[in-house]
């Protein structure tokens, strides 16, 4: 496997869905333009569902559009049914992503389906989203324990995610929604879904509700994974998973895998401003440690003139 790992930013979307107060849209504009600057190349920028739901996304038309797009940037989003397609059908967006759950029931909370009746959905949103010439990601949550039922049989994340895959989806990003994975099931699992479907196919979405995301993003790299999703500051958490706290940081995964000789191609000195550029939208700390540690000395260097990330030039 390559030395190099591919880092798909969810902050705009997964980051903030999850937040009490409404983001302004220009804020939201502002971080996506300043994540690409920090040289993401794929970022999930927004979600098209129901507004009545997730009133925090209500403004994914206004976003994607509004936003100053960069030559060889993935700019995805989510979308939950035909009806949140079309909403993206009003964008320029050329990729969307699916999602469903390895557990029954958070699939019946989150999109008010069985796990068997949510498929044929999926399956029109994926045929009519390539009909468009859009790529389709898919996304398979509680892929390692459910808040309702517990423990996750590894056999429902397999055929959840062959399905996904039957369907044409290109990815499958294998989520630990409320982050009670460990390294060692983290282990197992991905190396039973690479010997399946290859770990080419296959990413990572971890959260650091129990302190154990980076040292599963670890042991998913010793069983050849190499695209992780994260969010920018720890931002994040699911609404339909009681107790899941924030996503992986990005600024976190970035430190480890370049302490680790491992290419990104991100500056993590532009991530960090764009973390505390965060914190000032959100008028709070973020959970990420990097971001903590390392703000007031990339502040300094920036309040004294210096350009952030030189050191990565």
């Amino acid at each position: 496997m390559s030395d190099r790992v591919s880092l798909f930013e969810v902050g705009p979307r997964d980051g903030l869905q999850n937040e009490k107060e409404i983001v302004p849209t220009s804020s939201k504009i502002e971080l996506i333009e300043r994540l690409v600057r920090a040289g993401l190349q794929k970022v999930e920028a927004t979600s098209f569902v129901n507004p009545k739901w997730i009133p925090q996304l209500a403004d994914a038309v206004d976003v994607v559009e509004q936003v100053q797009r960069e030559p060889g940037v993935q700019y995805s989003a989510l979308v939950p049914n035909l009806r949140g397609l079309e909403r993206a059908r009003q964008t320029q967006i050329e990729e969307v992503a699916v999602f469903m759950s390895a557990s029954e029931a958070h699939n019946k909370s989150n999109i008010n389906k069985t796990i068997h009746e949510t498929f044929p959905v999926l399956r029109e949103v994926v045929e009519a989203a390539q009909a468009d010439g859009m790529r389709v990601r898919g996304y398979v949550s509680t892929a390692f324990g459910c808040p309702y039922e517990g423990d996750v049989p590894l056999a429902s994340v397999v055929r959840v995610t062959r399905e996904l895959f039957d369907m044409g989806v290109y990815e499958v990003s294998i989520g630990d929604t409320i982050g009670v994975g460990t390294p060692n099931v983290v282990r197992e699992r991905f190396a039973v879904l690479a010997a399946e479907f290859g770990a080419a196919r296959l990413a990572g979405h971890f959260h650091d509700t129990r302190g154990t995301g980076l040292a599963n993003v670890y042991a998913a790299l010793e069983a050849g994974i190499r695209t992780f999703d994260s969010s920018i500051g720890g931002l994040g958490g699911c609404p339909y998973a009681p107790g899941a706290s924030g996503n992986i940081s990005t600024e976190d995964v970035v430190y480890m895998l370049q302490g680790m000789g491992l290419e990104t191609g991100v500056s993590l000195e532009k991530l960090i401003e764009v973390g505390m550029f965060m914190e000032e939208v959100l008028g709070r700390p973020l959970p990420s440690r990097v971001l903590a540690a390392m703000k007031h000395t990339v502040k300094g260097e920036c309040d004294n003139g210096y350009t952030a990330g030189k050191a990565n030039a």
